[in-house]
């Protein structure tokens, strides 16, 4: 047997802990998740109109689940059987240094019928509960929507005892009319095709006892005495919906990828596009239970209903719904919308508490006013804001202005952010944000409608909400201790709703109404936050499958030899392609380069 001597084995044991590390390091990256979707459009699962069609993705509606972990990387292969084109985009995943990867029309050119691409995406710092649907062409209000779980590493302690399991609810308005059908009505001269909710759909599925015959409705089975958790959310298109299990309580512990502070429910408001995490508890006697969601804010009367069943249950649920809160009452929800905060306490994406920002010693250098109003151009309907509706360019920004800095696509700062033009506009909507500075955005909802608004990649500190007019001295009522931090952030009807962004992730971040009708219609702009320094939080260069369109058909030629310059002033500096970043090669390159290291010294 070969022995070493004692300055080797100490050797030996130096280099066998740098190749431990090393194998460490490259774990805490992540997983590679790769998946296949099949996109199409079915006539075969519409939940309440046979000659409506649903957008599945791999025959299922909704889609399947997106489960992974922090700092995976993500690969999602997109073949489009759709007859018009697609993008998918991925709410709430800030897409850090990467807006390559976003999924809408400011940043990637979209997936053409008959063809497919791959997107490649990584969780990075993020946990929670999320959605994605697609982006384009109204398509969301016809399906096309699925959950994204992202979960705690191991070693991140998560602030409640451990789940018996965890079940995904989403819930969405549901139209008796085709998306083609109300898509068309919206951009006619004539007038629009009444949306007509015909109720809202649990997991895909028409309500329980809706009509009396269905057999198909969102069931839940569980044990009596277990604790169960619910991701939530809100994959509508217009109606905002107050949610409760009868007999049941309900936890609320995390919102788009913040741990909050634990409070106990009754029921709870989610808003489109807005994701949440409730414990429940099953202490009720053995029965089933209804799971109820109505619309709030709204004169709107429809429901989603969902049955909880205990395990050795024989009955199912009669009688009235659990009765919620006064749908036409907008304290009870923006009362409760202020109680939800930030636990400050809790480790979250890194092993450190969550809450390492503190907002109440924040100097913002930006304020955006943002107005979402509605009005006419050319005699069609559209949605604005600071009276601009936003005119989608056939090139994507993103494209653009790595390839041409933008020139004759879009122009940044050309429209205003902190007052609204005298007369509407079309445009295509572009505004500067400063890296690594603190953005304050207040969102004016001028109209009678409940809004919520939406920013990728980085996430909002909601601190304040309020009725009527924002004045400055509105900040003297901001919760600066612990706001929450979310994604989607809702804006009460003639209300207003104000948010701090730490500009923290260059790129070109879209802003946008989660409200499709608006959306679809105007209400969005882009944000565009740039660094000219390379070192260290430069955005990656695109991906090695870019897609060309509009007036970049196919890939620039070289560039001439010798060094370039842009000046900072013209914009980013085209970066070289990306390579391949599997978290899992690169695990396997360093502990080869350990290896290397340890034959080099023995």
């Amino acid at each position: 047997m070969a022995c070493f001597g004692d300055k080797y084995s100490a050797l030996f044991v130096s280099v066998a802990a740098l190749v431990a590390v090393l194998v460490f390091v490259s774990g805490v990256e992540g997983d590679y998740v790769y998946l296949e979707w099949n996109v199409s459009a079915s006539l075969d699962r519409s939940p309440v109109s046979k000659d409506q069609p649903v957008i599945t993705i791999n025959g299922m509606f909704p889609g399947p689940l997106i489960n992974c972990t922090t700092n995976d990387v993500i690969g999602v292969n997109v073949f489009n059987n759709l007859d018009e084109p697609l993008l998918i985009t991925w709410n709430g995943i800030q897409q850090r240094l990467n807006s390559w990867q976003d999924g809408v029309s400011g940043t990637n050119c979209p997936i053409q019928p008959a063809t497919n691409w791959t997107y490649e995406f990584q969780t990075k710092d993020q946990i929670g509960t999320f959605s994605y649907f697609p982006s384009i062409n109204f398509l969301k209000a016809g399906g096309g929507f699925g959950p994204i779980r992202v979960n705690n590493r191991k070693v991140i302690k998560v602030p409640f005892p451990k789940p018996e399991r965890e079940f995904d609810l989403l819930i969405g308005d549901w139209s008796t009319h085709s998306y083609k059908a109300v898509r068309e009505s919206l951009s006619s001269k004539y007038g629009f095709l009444s949306t007509n909710f015909t109720c809202l759909l649990m997991n895909g599925k028409a309500p329980y006892s809706f009509p009396p015959t269905t057999d198909e409705y969102a069931s839940f089975n569980v044990t009596r005495g277990k604790t169960y958790l619910f991701r939530i959310s809100n994959v509508g298109s217009a109606l905002s919906f107050n949610l409760r299990i009868d007999k049941h309580k309900l936890v609320l512990v995390e919102t788009e990828g913040s741990y909050t502070n634990q409070i106990t429910l009754d029921s709870l408001d989610i808003h489109v596009g807005q994701s949440y995490s409730v414990l429940l508890t099953t202490d009720n006697s053995i029965s089933s239970y209804y799971i109820a969601a109505t619309p709030t804010q709204t004169n709107i009367r429809v429901a989603g209903v969902g049955v909880l069943r205990y395990a050795g249950s024989t009955t199912l649920p009669t009688g009235p719904l659990p009765i919620g809160p006064d749908p036409s009452d907008p304290e009870f929800s923006l009362n409760q919308a202020r109680s939800i905060r930030w636990n400050l306490t809790a480790g979250a994406a890194r092993p450190n508490p969550q809450g390492m920002f503190n907002v109440s010693n924040v100097t913002t250098s930006q304020t955006f006013l943002l107005h979402n109003t509605r009005t006419q151009l050319l005699h069609n309907t559209h949605y604005t804001i600071n009276n601009v509706s936003y005119y989608t360019p056939g090139t994507p920004l993103k494209l653009s202005d790595y390839l041409n800095n933008g020139s004759g696509i879009f122009y940044p700062d050309l429209y205003p952010t902190n007052f609204t033009e005298r007369v509407a506009l079309s445009g295509t909507f572009v505004a500067s944000g400063t890296h690594k500075e603190w953005l304050e955005i207040v969102f004016f909802n001028d109209l009678e409608d409940m809004d919520t608004w939406h920013l990728d990649g980085f996430g909002l500190f909601v601190v304040g909400y309020g009725h009527g007019l924002w004045t400055p001295m509105s900040r003297l009522t901001y919760n600066v201790y612990d706001p929450v931090v979310r994604s989607s952030v809702q804006v009460y009807p003639t209300g207003w709703t104000a948010v701090y962004v730490y500009l923290d992730n260059p790129g070109m971040w879209n802003l946008r109404s989660e409200r499709l009708e608006s959306w679809f219609l105007g209400q969005e702009m882009y944000l565009r936050v740039t660094d000219y320094d390379p070192d260290p939080a430069r955005e990656r260069g695109p991906p090695q499958n870019l897609l060309y369109c509009g007036i970049y058909h196919s890939p620039p030629p070289p560039q001439p030899s010798g060094p370039t310059v842009t000046p900072p002033s013209q914009g980013l500096v085209p970066a070289a392609p990306a390579k391949s970043w599997s978290p899992s090669k690169r695990a396997s390159s360093n502990v080869l380069l350990g290896v290397l290291l340890l034959w080099i010294v023995l």
